[in-house]
């Protein structure tokens, strides 16, 4: 008997250790100022009772090209209290042209077809996708109708989406790409984790720091 309860006590162990090593990610505590840190103002949240995720991004940049493929396979396991959105980065004239590729294949319902295409031509074709006939080109290639394409890119809708990313830019504190807000107030960026992966747990984590707040906040 006392044989059995010390061979139960092993595995037991054995298993704890094992939960410990394999325990996700996800479950794992943000430290504030550590993994993440709170804007200097808060930003107000369109999406009601649902949590809401910003990925401010800019194609030419190499971490948000690594953290693209890692948040579309976040995407696809993200609970439905949560909602997410991307908005571009525009802290120089220079970076216009891509925030107006984003915001014309969004108009044209092709954001989320073709978004992780435009990180690989940039990145990988070393395409210039700052040009116009470079990106007319380029949404020819990808099955758009490429006049429409660029008459949207060069529309006063796009212009008026741009000049609101650039107020976001600013008013999200955005220092550097990529970054991730949830929920109106907490900040994660790959600058603050030990790579650009790490960054999806901290998204988790932070989720749950705002449900939890929520609930604080509502009283239940």
């Amino acid at each position: 008997m006392r044989r059995n309860v010390r061979g139960l006590g092993r595995i037991l162990l054995c298993w704890l250790a094992l939960a410990a090593f394999v325990l996700p990610a996800a479950a794992q505590q943000v430290r504030r100022d550590v993994d993440y840190r709170i804007l200097p103002q808060p930003q107000p949240v369109q999406t009601g009772e649902r949590i809401e995720v910003i990925d401010f991004f800019f194609y030419a940049c190499p971490y948000c090209n690594e953290l693209a493929p890692h948040l579309d396979r976040w995407l696809k396991r993200k609970q439905a209290d949560v909602t997410f959105r991307r908005m571009p980065v525009v802290r120089h004239d220079t970076w216009v042209p891509l925030a107006k590729t984003y915001f014309a294949l969004e108009a044209m319902g092709e954001a989320e077809r073709l978004h992780l295409a435009v990180y690989r031509s940039y990145h990988v074709e070393d395409l210039y996708m700052s040009q116009e006939k470079v990106i007319a080109e380029w949404a020819a290639k990808n099955g758009l109708d490429s006049e429409k394409f660029m008459a949207i890119y060069r529309s006063d809708e796009v212009k008026a989406k741009v000049e609101l990313a650039r107020k976001m830019t600013k008013d999200y504190d955005i220092q550097g790409t990529p970054s991730i807000v949830v929920d109106g107030k907490f900040l994660t960026s790959s600058s603050m984790t030990p790579g650009v992966p790490q960054v999806i747990p901290v998204i988790d984590g932070l989720i749950r720091l705002a449900r939890q707040q929520r609930l604080e906040k509502s009283g239940k």
